[in-house]
C-alpha cells in the first residue's frame, strides 16, 4: 500500500511563500491523480489543487489559482505544491491525496473521492 508524507508547512508572513512536499512510498506512482486539501479549524476540508500523474495535466480550486502551482517529481515519486503570495486565509492543515485512478469524476473533486491521505503539514499566515 502507498504511504505518503507531508513536509514543508510553518510560519509564514502574508505575502510570502511556501513550498509543501508529499512523499509517496511503497510504490511508484504511474495512472494515478494526487492532490492537495486543506482544512481550517471549523471548516469542512477544502480542496486545493491536483495532479493526474502521467498527463501531468492540473486543476486548482477557486481561492487558489494563479497563487498556487502543484507539480510532480517522477523521479523522487513526491508532488509538490508551491504557495505564493499567501493570506491569513490559508492558514490550515494541508493534506495530500491519492486516488488510483488517473482522472477526476468531477470538478473540484470531493475528499471521499480519494483513497489515500497523507498526515498533513501545518500552514500559519500572519498579517
Amino acid at each position: 500500500q502507498v504511504q505518503f508524507v507531508e513536509s514543508g508547512g510553518g510560519l509564514v508572513q502574508a505575502g510570502g511563500s511556501l513550498r509543501l512536499s508529499c512523499a509517496a512510498s511503497g510504490r511508484t506512482l504511474s495512472r494515478d491523480t494526487m492532490a492537495w486539501f486543506r482544512q481550517a479549524p471549523g471548516k469542512e476540508r477544502e480542496f486545493v489543487a491536483a495532479i493526474v500523474w502521467d498527463w501531468g495535466r492540473t486543476y486548482y480550486g477557486d481561492s487558489v489559482k494563479d497563487r498556487f502551482t502543484i507539480s510532480k517529481d517522477n523521479a523522487n515519486n513526491t508532488v509538490y505544491l508551491q504557495m505564493n503570495t499567501l493570506k491569513p486565509e490559508d492558514t490550515a492543515l494541508y493534506y495530500c491525496a491519492h486516488k488510483r485512478i488517473p482522472f477526476l469524476v468531477k470538478i473540484p473533486p470531493a475528499p471521499e473521492d480519494f483513497d489515500s491521505w497523507g498526515q498533513g503539514t501545518q500552514v500559519t499566515v500572519s498579517s
